[in-house]
């Protein structure tokens, strides 16, 4: 494990005014996606979609990396250079969805337990040999009636500090990702707890596996009440009390936080970003972005019309997002700047 070359490409990935694009949808999610804007899902279409959005002109000073599925990590641009070389071409780190998906949990109704390690070390290496720097591997958290259980919380903390070492082993820089769901009627402080034993209990076991902290990455959700709680607080809040928990719950040798967006909106995701970015003065870590949904869902509408125009529209519609997040990470984006 060489630690320098980690430690620099993790500092790269979050760089002043960038983060990273996560475009690692399965193939299944990704053929839903097209389907619901009228596209007939393909391999092939998946690959045009994505083979534009990553054409896009100047998109590499607001992002440092792109996580990708492996279909996506053995297709072509347009013009036939792999994926991975067209991101490396442009200085941006090329990354790998490693987790093999969430699963029930055995005895616990309601909880998942997200699965990929077997065989993990031997994908580690063949990613990095095409060009990857980086991996993604999501917990799935969910709040309910008695839930989530210690054991929930424990074997997918095990899992994550399992895959951050071997990923470290080979190379790779691990973005770890506990995500507590918006999903479910809870408040605000009872996300902000569940957010605390996961993160803790995450760093717990990355400690005993020997992960290197500061050639890591955390991709952890805000703290937002449940989509059902009648009590949802003010964007203001939501800034807070995230840093709040992150200040009390994450190392401080973490090089970076690339939030989730988690099903926000747009420009809930972006603003919440921005206002953590003005009151987090001194916080030791960069606060960054790992978008999806928020910086993709205008562009995917878009280039889906197929008009003759799509293809650079949709275009325009990442490079916009892309740049609002960018702002966001300086706290100097606004909203009359969405016009």
């Amino acid at each position: 494990m060489d630690t320098g070359l980690l430690e620099r490409a993790a500092s790269e990935l979050v760089a002043p005014g960038k983060g990273v694009l996560a475009a690692d949808e399965s193939n299944g999610t990704m053929s839903k996606r097209l389907a619901a804007v009228g596209v007939e899902p393909s391999a092939e279409t998946r690959r045009s979609y994505r083979a534009n959005l990553l054409a896009t002109v100047g998109y590499e000073s607001a992002v440092g990396g792109v996580i990708l599925f492996d279909e996506t990590m053995r297709q072509s641009m347009d013009d036939g250079t792999s994926i991975p070389d067209a991101l490396i071409a442009r200085g941006v780190h090329p990354g790998i969805k490693v987790d093999t998906g969430a699963k029930d949990l055995a005895h616990r109704p309601g909880e998942k337990i997200t699965e990929g390690l077997d065989g993990l070390r031997e994908r580690c290496s063949e990613y990095f040999q095409m060009g990857a720097r980086f991996a993604k591997w999501r917990a799935v958290i969910k709040i309910g009636d008695g839930i989530p259980s210690a054991a929930c919380l424990s074997t997918n903390a095990h899992a994550l500090a399992r895959y951050a070492s071997i990923c470290q082993e080979q190379g790779l820089v691990p973005i770890i990702e506990p995500e507590v769901l918006m999903e479910g009627s809870h408040d605000a402080q009872r996300c902000y707890d569940v957010t605390a034993e996961i993160l803790d209990a995450t760093f717990a076991a990355c400690d005993e596996q020997g992960v290197h902290i500061p050639g890591a990455l955390l991709k952890p959700n805000m703290i937002i009440a449940g989509n059902d709680c009648a009590n949802q607080i003010s964007r203001e809040e939501v800034a807070r009390m995230s840093v709040d928990c992150l200040t009390n719950h994450v190392p401080h040798d973490l090089p970076g936080v690339v939030f989730l967006s988690g099903g926000q909106s747009d420009e809930d995701a972006t603003a919440h970003l921005n206002l953590m970015n003005q009151i987090g003065a001194g916080h030791p870590w960069q606060l960054s972005y790992s978008y999806g949904r928020a910086l993709q869902a205008h562009a995917l509408k878009t280039w889906a019309e197929g008009g003759a125009d799509s293809s650079a529209a949709s275009q325009d519609m990442f490079a916009h997002r892309a740049k609002m997040n960018s702002l966001a990470r300086s706290g100097d984006w606004s909203l009359d700047l969405e016009a």
